[in-house]
């Protein structure tokens, strides 16, 4: 139980109760996102159970579900859309009013949760025997990494900047990488995170404190990024996405900042380069199912990214890992052990 990120609790609930269309799920393994520690975000609503990076084994299903048995081993996604909407109609499934409607009762960090029936609807997939539960957790946050790079125009050859070298910069390396990037340049400013982008993939690691600018043009035949992704929500890093791009290049902002941030950009500069920009969040059902397929075929590697694998009672462990970012890539919390 969530109260703040410095304070969660175990507590005892009463098992979900399931109605028709519903599941309840046994949760096997659930990652602690950055996002479960944006504190302007979650303390309105706290106390709370949060994780939604879930995977897990189906032990109870409602009347009238047909697609899933009891023993299925499955991932469910928190948030869904209704697929009939203008936004929805429009390839925008993340502008949809139901998507942050739709929740998980109680959250991930949790033994059992039950899965309403628009989730089990369109948000939960069986898992393929050659992915574990732990590889499977992934699925959410490759989905929406997916769905980033393929708003973002994604084209072969390009010469890709992540600025930002967490769970989700290594995810965009991996995918930049497997879907032929021409040259992956990393940042940023922890020595553990830029060995761990060179160890994914990037062709180059550099400092975000140093002149990357310069950096860029030394190792990519003078110019700069087709395409710079920007996976942390720091100002500097968000105005000096800018100025690392390459004319007619495109921006992905990839990460949520602080409830008040405001960035200030060179307009003309920005007007004459042909410079786009596009912001990604969460993903479409059919993301989730390229995701998923990425991690099945070993085309991007999901399990070396875990460092941590801790019981329930130590969620609050993971919290701190993630949050001071010093020797941890992915947490994964495993409710069952």
């Amino acid at each position: 139980m969530y109260y703040n990120n410095r304070d969660i609790r175990l507590e005892e609930m009463p098992l979900p109760e399931i109605g028709p269309g519903e599941i309840l799920m046994r949760v096997y393994a659930s990652g602690v996102c950055g996002s479960d520690l944006m504190e302007w975000y979650r303390l309105p609503k706290a106390p709370l159970v949060l994780g939604h990076e879930v995977a897990g084994e189906v032990v109870r299903t409602g009347e009238g579900v047909e697609r899933f048995k009891l023993g299925d081993r499955v991932i469910a996604t928190h948030h869904v859309p209704c697929n009939t909407c203008y936004y929805c109609l429009r390839g925008n499934h993340s502008a949809c009013r139901t998507l942050r409607t739709t929740h998980f009762d109680p959250g991930g960090f949790s033994e059992y949760i039950r899965i309403p029936a628009i989730n089990v609807d369109r948000g939960v997939l069986r898992l393929p025997d050659e992915v574990s539960y732990d590889e499977a957790s992934f699925v959410e946050p490759l989905g929406c990494v997916v769905r980033g790079q393929r708003l973002a125009g994604f084209q072969v050859s390009d010469s890709v900047l992540v600025m930002g070298s967490g769970i989700t910069g290594l995810l965009h390396i991996q995918l930049a990488r497997a879907q032929g990037a021409g040259r992956i340049i990393a940042t940023d400013i922890s020595d553990f995170r830029l060995k761990a982008a060179s160890d994914f993939g990037a062709d180059h690691a550099v400092d975000a404190g140093g002149d990357v600018a310069s950096y860029i043009r030394g190792v990519n035949e003078g110019r700069l990024a087709d395409m710079v992704i920007v996976c942390t929500g720091a100002k500097s890093a968000v105005e000096g996405a800018f100025k690392l791009v390459e004319p007619g290049g495109t921006i992905l902002f990839f990460a949520p900042s602080g409830p008040d941030a405001e960035i200030t950009i060179p307009y003309n500069e920005f007007w004459w380069s042909g410079i786009k920009t596009v912001s990604s969040y969460a993903a479409s059902p059919s993301d989730l199912s390229i995701a998923l397929e990425l991690i099945r075929a070993r085309r991007v590697n999901v399990g070396g990214m875990v460092t941590h694998r801790l019981d329930l009672s130590e969620t609050q462990d993971g919290f701190r890992m993630v949050e001071e970012a010093r020797d941890s890539i992915k947490v994964i919390i495993r409710p069952h052990g």
